[in-house]
């Protein structure tokens, strides 16, 4: 039974005013402007120092931020955690309190690049950078000791990125392939599967106007089926294991069942966790639906898992 806070959660992203800007391009465009002028702060929240060690530091002009455990020790596994926003918005306290918890709860040191936000950053270069990232952590700890995971704008940059380490690596692929966790992903910039439009009527966060001109701004000069701007059109072979999280009043839940599909016909180990009536990044929210989502990433991370061939 859906829990009565996550039946709430609808009423109070309407509150805020989501849907009004998505539903609007000139909307969506004269916000994306404010902060331009504006920028929001990146700074991790001060709470997060009384369970997890926050550093610092500078990868290539990106500000990169580590989050590891207190009093752990080095941790033996890595993660790189890429935060959503629909690429125009920093990341919120909300992101970094899911990263602070799977550091915590997985025992791992959790990266969290500072990516520049669209237009200045776009798909090329973002995606680029993440698997330069990425990388550093597989010649660190091994693949099947790294997680690649994002929510939202960042699920998706984390299946892109997953895609550009596969075509990097020199052997055998899936020894440079770590698992991948994807969060409500944006997977299709062009949104144009007819479910998405479907689901839209019922989405109180996004609607299909902004998030095409978001999509519009990230994805630079790439064409909008290149699988680093809408990572569905990759092909799966070659990639770690994948954990999807998606809810049914999400319009981007459409292409998630695309994925699901995908990795059905291809094989690939894919582990599908839907949740009816759940709106768009529901585990990154306070409702219980989001703890056992969390819980199932924890053992994702966690459990030793089969050898892909």
């Amino acid at each position: 039974m859906q829990s009565f806070a996550s039946r709430l959660m609808p009423f109070v992203i309407r509150l805020r005013g989501s849907k009004r800007r998505y539903s609007s391009a000139d909307r969506t465009l004269a916000r994306v402007e404010a902060l331009r002028l504006k920028p929001k702060s990146f700074e991790p929240p001060h709470s997060l120092a009384r369970t997890v060690d926050v550093r610092r530091r500078e990868v290539d002009g990106w500000p990169v931020y580590e989050l590891s455990p207190l009093g752990a020790g080095v941790p033996a596994r890595r993660a790189l955690y890429l935060h959503g926003g629909s690429y125009v918005y920093e990341i919120s306290s909300q992101h970094w309190q899911i990263a602070a918890h799977l550091a915590v709860a997985t025992d791992s040191r959790v990266t969290v690049p500072i990516y520049p936000l669209a237009p200045a950053g776009t798909a090329l270069g973002t995606v680029t950078g993440c698997a330069d990232l990425a990388e550093t952590l597989v010649a660190e700890v091994g693949a099947s000791n790294v997680t690649v995971l994002g929510d939202s704008a960042g699920g998706g940059m984390a299946l892109a990125t997953g895609l550009l380490l596969r075509d990097r690596a020199e052997g055998p692929a899936p020894a440079s392939a770590p698992r991948l966790i994807l969060i409500s992903p944006v997977l299709d910039l062009s949104l144009t599967d007819p479910r998405v439009a479907e689901l839209a009527e019922n989405d109180p966060w996004l609607a299909i106007p902004g998030s095409r001109v978001t999509g519009e701004l990230y994805r630079g000069e790439l064409p909008i089926d290149d699988p680093l701007v809408s990572p569905i059109h990759g092909d799966l072979a070659g990639l770690g294991p994948i954990a999807l999280f998606s809810g049914t009043r999400d319009m981007l839940n459409a292409d998630a069942q695309r994925l699901v599909a995908a990795a059905a016909a291809a094989g690939h180990p894919l582990e599908y966790h839907e949740v009816d009536g759940m709106i768009h990044v529901y585990p990154l929210l306070p409702i219980p639906e989001a703890a056992v989502a969390k819980r199932a990433m924890v053992d994702f991370i966690t459990r030793t898992l089969p050898a892909l061939d």
